[in-house]
């Protein structure tokens, strides 16, 4: 009778531990990239002939530069390979804390860097948001 909860209860706790998982990648305010999404959708597929020729228009890489992290940014994201995952509520805070902590920061904290930061979260994902366990600024 023991055998079977054993092999349940080591069944369970390796299925937790797989789960967890190295994200590496930069770091994004989310709110800005979200934004910046719902634009390119709308420039995408305009209801109306563009006001702005295309050369005026700014291309998609260089808009998503302006959206690099700072220490005033609240929500965060980390892009992976081309895929953003969203940080819970710990992980805005512990990313938060730790660009605010950086010493290489410029005079102006709010000020979007030409250099993005790049971070490693250890965390859990689902449905695209990591639960965030340790995150770091090197």
């Amino acid at each position: 009778m023991k055998t079977p909860l054993y092999a349940i209860a080591l069944s369970a706790a390796l299925s937790s531990i797989a789960m967890a998982a190295d994200f590496s990648g930069t770091l994004v305010d989310l709110t800005c990239t979200e934004q910046q999404h719902q634009q390119f959708q709308q420039e995408a597929q305009p209801l109306q002939p563009q006001a702005q020729p295309p050369q005026a228009q700014q291309p998609l890489d260089e808009k998503m530069q302006s959206c690099n992290a700072t220490s005033a940014t609240t929500a965060f994201a980390i892009n992976v390979g081309g895929k953003m995952y969203r940080l819970d509520a710990a992980g805005n805070t512990k990313a938060a804390t730790a660009l605010r902590d950086r010493a290489d920061r410029s005079t102006d904290p709010a000020k979007a860097l030409t250099t993005p930061y790049t971070a490693k979260v250890s965390g859990t994902e689902k449905d695209g948001v990591i639960t965030v366990e340790n995150l770091e600024v090197p």
